[in-house]
Formats: C-alpha cells, sequence, structure tokens
C-alpha cells in the first residue's frame, strides 16, 4: 500500500522500535482494521509495505490541522507519548494524546509525569489499569478468528507438520525464557510424560543471546531425563504459520512468571484448545475457570501439573472445553471488537475540546 498524506489522516498510531514486539505486532494486526472506520495510518522506522502508513519526516511538516480538526496521537511507549508532546507544545500540531498502558508494575515518576500529560488512557486489562492513577478505558486485545480457528483433520495436520499423530498433544509457545515461565512447564511435562506414555510435550519458540544457556539447560533436563522424543524443541516460526501449530494440540499452557497482558491463550482458545495458565497478566481475565481452562498460582510447579494431570485423566474434561474455548473467544474476543472500541474512544477525542 503506498504511503498516505498525512492531510488524509484523522488518527496516528506511532511506532518507533525497529525490532519486533508485541507492541508492533498489536499494531501492525490493528491499524489495517481499523482503516477500514476511520482514517488511521502508523508511523515507524520499520513497518510492513502493505501497511498503511505516513513516513516519519511528515510528521514534522504535516499541517496543524487534520481533516477533522484535531489529531489523535495513540502512543504506546514513553518514547511516543514524549514526542506528541513535542509535535503539540512545539511545533503547534493539533493532537488529542492517547496512550495504551500494558504494564503491571509501579510506574516510574518519569513516566507517571507523562501519562499525566495525556488526553486519554486506556489499559490492556482491569489489572494494568489499577496501575494508573488517573481513570482508564479497559480494552482487551483481540485475535483474528478466521486466522485462528479450530483444525478440519487435526491427525493429517500433526502428519504434514511432523509432529505424532495420536495421543494428547501439549504445547506451550513463545519466548523461552525464565520470565515466560518456559522451564515450569518443561518440569511439568517430565512429570507428566513419566505417568503417562502417550502424552508429547511441544516447546515452540525463539530466544535472545542472553537466554540461549538457559534453553540449553531446559534441553539437557529433556535429556537426562529420557525424554527427547516426548518434549520437543521447535524454532519460532513466522507468524502467518502459528495457527496450524495451536490447531493440532490438545491443551495448551502459559505457564508465565510475569506478563504485560498475553496473546497465547485466546489464539489457543480459538483453535479450540483449552488452557491451563497463572494469574498474572490477563490472564484471569481471559480464562473462565473450569469452563474453558484452568488457572493456578505463577511459579506453583504442583499446582500446574496438577491441573493438567486432572485434564488428561478425566475423558470429558478437554471434549467439553475444547468447543466452550472458541466460542468465547468469538463472542470476547474478536480483533474487530478491539478495533470498533478503539476507534470510538478516537472519535470522542476527535469531537471533544481543546486540551486544557
Amino acid at each position: 500500500m503506498p504511503k498516505i498524506a498525512s492531510r488524509q489522516i484523522d488518527v496516528i498510531a506511532p511506532n518507533f522500535k525497529r525490532r519486533l514486539s508485541g507492541v508492533t505486532s498489536t499494531i501492525i494486526r490493528l491499524v489495517p482494521i481499523q482503516a477500514r472506520d476511520i482514517a488511521i495510518a502508523a508511523t515507524g522506522p520499520a513497518l510492513p509495505d502493505d501497511l498503511p502508513q505516513i513516513p516519519l519526516s511528515a510528521l514534522l511538516t504535516m499541517s496543524r490541522r487534520g481533516p477533522s480538526g484535531w489529531r489523535v496521537w495513540h502512543a504506546r511507549r514513553n518514547v511516543e507519548m514524549l514526542a506528541g508532546l513535542a509535535l503539540r507544545r512545539l511545533l503547534g500540531k493539533r493532537l488529542k494524546l492517547l496512550f495504551t498502558s500494558a504494564s503491571q508494575r509501579q510506574h516510574s515518576g518519569y513516566t507517571k509525569w507523562l501519562i499525566a500529560q495525556m488526553d486519554d488512557v486506556i489499559a490492556t486489562s482491569a489489572r494494568t489499569a489499577a496501575y494508573l492513577e488517573r481513570p482508564a478505558h479497559v480494552v482487551h486485545h483481540g485475535i483474528d478468528c478466521g486466522s485462528f480457528h479450530p483444525a478440519a483433520d487435526k491427525p493429517a495436520l500433526r502428519a504434514e507438520l511432523g509432529l505424532p499423530v495420536t495421543g494428547p498433544l501439549i504445547g506451550c509457545f513463545g519466548r523461552i525464557r525464565a520470565q515466560k515461565g518456559t522451564d515450569v512447564f518443561v518440569d511439568a511435562m517430565i512429570d507428566i510424560c513419566r505417568t503417562q506414555p502417550d502424552v508429547t510435550g511441544l516447546v515452540m519458540g525463539g530466544t535472545t543471546d542472553s537466554h540461549k544457556a538457559f534453553l540449553a539447560g531446559l534441553k539437557n533436563r529433556v535429556a537426562e531425563a529420557g525424554l527427547d522424543g516426548r518434549i520437543l524443541f521447535l524454532p519460532e516460526v513466522p507468524v502467518w504459520e502459528t495457527a496450524r501449530f495451536y490447531q493440532v494440540l490438545d491443551l495448551y499452557v502459559a505457564p508465565q512468571r510475569w506478563e504485560g497482558f498475553g496473546l497465547t491463550p485466546i489464539e489457543a482458545m480459538a483453535c479450540a484448545v483449552p488452557v491451563v495458565a497463572t494469574r498474572v497478566g490477563a490472564f484471569e481475565e481471559l480464562i473462565v475457570e473450569g469452563e474453558t481452562g484452568r488457572l493456578v498460582a505463577a511459579d506453583d510447579l504442583p499446582a500446574l501439573t496438577a491441573a493438567v494431570a486432572d485434564l488428561l485423566v478425566d475423558p470429558d474434561a478437554l471434549p467439553r472445553m475444547a468447543p466452550a474455548a472458541r466460542t468465547h473467544v468469538e463472542a470476547q474476543f474478536r480483533i474487530e471488537t478491539e478495533a470498533a472500541r478503539l476507534n470510538a474512544i478516537y472519535r470522542r477525542l476527535l469531537g471533544s475540546e481543546a486540551p486544557a
């Protein structure tokens, strides 16, 4: 898609980070859907060519007024909040400043000051909102239920991906590091695989140089337990391939010690895969206990192991939860719903009076 003239844009979604991150993925997923209903464009140094966008240089030269008078500047990082302030105060751009927070920790004095300058604030979960010292809209992330859906033929897809065709397959995806609790999943699977010979565990994700020793240690644990063929480690796959790996699972585990929001449980449930997750991030707001999965305390290996084992030994649990998980995501966590809620907030800002 060619770059869009800034004079046509009512909403700007900055993305000032070059490396792929959760925030970048959110912008890439959302902006094309939002653009169906509002004049929005992203801006940043390394965005896909097909994303509606304006060049970074256009921020300096764009007209002070947008087509609706004000424009909305939707920041998701400190540096983007600061840039919005500079554009408004130093260059006189008529911008309404909006910030989305996903973090669940006490903010620094600097971040608190930046947030206080915003015209409105969004939190990705109720738990995140509790850390903000001002009212916030709670807007959960959503996913594309057209891309993430149950497999038409799970055994055939497993065979195509080179995975065991029979027996329960339990997955844990995402960055491999201690924060994500990958070691808790591996230890739980070692225990479960010893007692249930038909179960296979699947770890899939990338790791950075600083966490390569952590990954090597996990592989060593599995090898020492004699479970090389039962607990598999697969490299990270492109985003457009991820859904196929959820579709082959019978159960997904999200063992994080800390999380901002956490999309993986929604992605799994959209594929009719129940989830066992820790009580971090937004997981308590995503999973219906006993209906779409189970929730346990963070860093509690015995509780996580027991929750997984209980679901495996109950012949009715996973077949009952699987369709309920899909229905739950379709009703509550569609990306179209997230986009519509954000656009409604933009419209209120565009139609409101000038900032104080």
